[in-house]
């Protein structure tokens, strides 16, 4: 599942006042690249909300992906910090992860649910003077409840997230990404590492585009021990991009 930001907007509301929603369209190139992913997901819509307070800030995102049949599965996440600095660099952040999939069997479908998560811990948000570089780094205990169907136990872990963001080219540009690195005693070397880095192309910054909210650009998923192929296994590294288009509102 993708795990996608609007990190420039993001990074500028947890400092100001800004507030951010958009709608993500992702063409997944995965099942093109290697016969491990031909049965990987080739649509994937995102819908991103962020929303910061007196407190502090509210973000969460919905993935759907598809398949030409329909819907195979959704994930979602949902975060709170809480600012602990008046300048609003220093945060306790409190999220929940979670989500299904469907697969095939013959000519019926099976459903599956992830192990849920909740994550407790610190952040530290930055940006320069006009909000044009962001970073943010995370650090987070991670608690992973069972699941009573396949067995899988509870355990606890780590996880290490950094988030970044560039405009550049008078904002007709926009490079941004996260990587996220935790635990988990069920995949080979017991760590995962997923990052998305994404460029955007900002048509509104262009003469006679003003108003009109719509980036066309890409994303990469990077990730080791993280993605399930075709053989059932999640061991291997694997470089992913899409041909993706984002509305703003």
């Amino acid at each position: 599942m993708k795990k996608i930001f609007s990190l420039a907007i993001i990074c500028m509301a947890i400092l100001g006042s800004v507030q951010a929603q958009n709608v993500q369209l992702h063409y997944d190139l995965g099942h093109n690249l290697s016969d491990d992913l031909k049965n990987r997901p080739s649509v994937t819509t995102t819908v991103e909300m962020f929303k910061p307070d007196r407190w502090g800030s509210t973000f969460l995102f919905t993935d759907i992906d598809y398949k030409s049949d329909g819907v195979v599965g959704a994930y979602w996440e949902i975060s709170r910090e809480f600012n602990i600095s008046k300048n609003k660099r220093w945060a306790a952040h409190v999220e929940y992860d979670g989500g299904a999939t469907t697969g095939e069997a013959g000519t019926s479908y099976y459903g599956s649910r992830f192990q849920h998560s909740v994550l407790l811990g610190g952040a530290w948000n930055w940006a320069n003077k006009d909000f044009s570089k962001t970073f943010s780094v995370q650090l987070m205990y991670k608690y992973t409840f069972k699941n009573k169907i396949n067995g899988a136990h509870p355990y606890s872990g780590f996880q290490l997230t950094e988030v970044w963001g560039m405009n550049f080219a008078k904002g007709l540009c926009t490079f941004s990404g996260f990587c996220d690195l935790w635990y988990d005693p069920n995949v080979s070397g017991k760590l995962i590492l997923l990052s998305e880095p994404q460029f955007w192309f900002n048509l509104n910054t262009l003469k006679g585009m003003n108003g009109v909210n719509l980036s066309l650009g890409t994303e990469v998923e990077i990730s080791n021990n993280f993605v399930w192929n075709n053989k059932g296994k999640n061991n291997k590294f694997y470089a992913i991009p899409t041909i993706a288009a984002k509305w703003t509102f």
